[in-house]
């Protein structure tokens, strides 16, 4: 129960955080990729906290606790290389993302704003999921 209770709570700062800092709201985030246009920087320093802020976490966690608080064991990714699937993983996801104005953590918070454009968002993305599932064997193979 409480890592139910702790996932909440973390997950209700990230969505705050999200909500505070402008980037639940897609015209900024597209802002930040017309650089050409009405630029807006402003991502660059939210990224850039929340890189500052996992890494000095992650060097505290892992350096003081030997296993989660609320499990067996810490959930790492064991793949370390940049491969194929990482690299058209994360083009397809930048076009998405370039397109739509929200990724999939600065969308769900919108819910409770009300923006009803990241219903269709979260639709599409699930949908976009299923889809890459059933390619995936055929066109992301090693």
């Amino acid at each position: 129960m409480l890592k139910y209770i702790s996932s909440a709570i973390a997950g209700g700062v990230f969505g705050f955080g999200i909500a505070i800092s402008g980037m639940a709201n897609p015209a900024k985030v597209l802002n930040f990729f017309d650089i050409f246009g009405t630029w807006d920087p402003s991502l660059v320093f939210v990224m850039g906290g929340a890189m500052i802020t996992a890494l000095i976490g992650y060097r505290l966690v892992f350096g003081v606790q030997k296993r989660p608080l609320f499990e067996v064991s810490f959930s790492l990714p064991s793949a370390k290389q940049i491969d194929r699937r990482l690299i058209l993983g994360s083009i397809v996801f930048g076009i998405g993302w370039g397109i739509a104005g929200f990724c999939p953590g600065g969308a769900i918070p919108t819910f409770g704003l009300g923006h009803s454009e990241s219903y269709i968002f979260i639709a599409s993305l699930v949908v976009g999921i299923l889809v890459a599932r059933r390619i995936n064997p055929f066109f992301l193979a090693k």
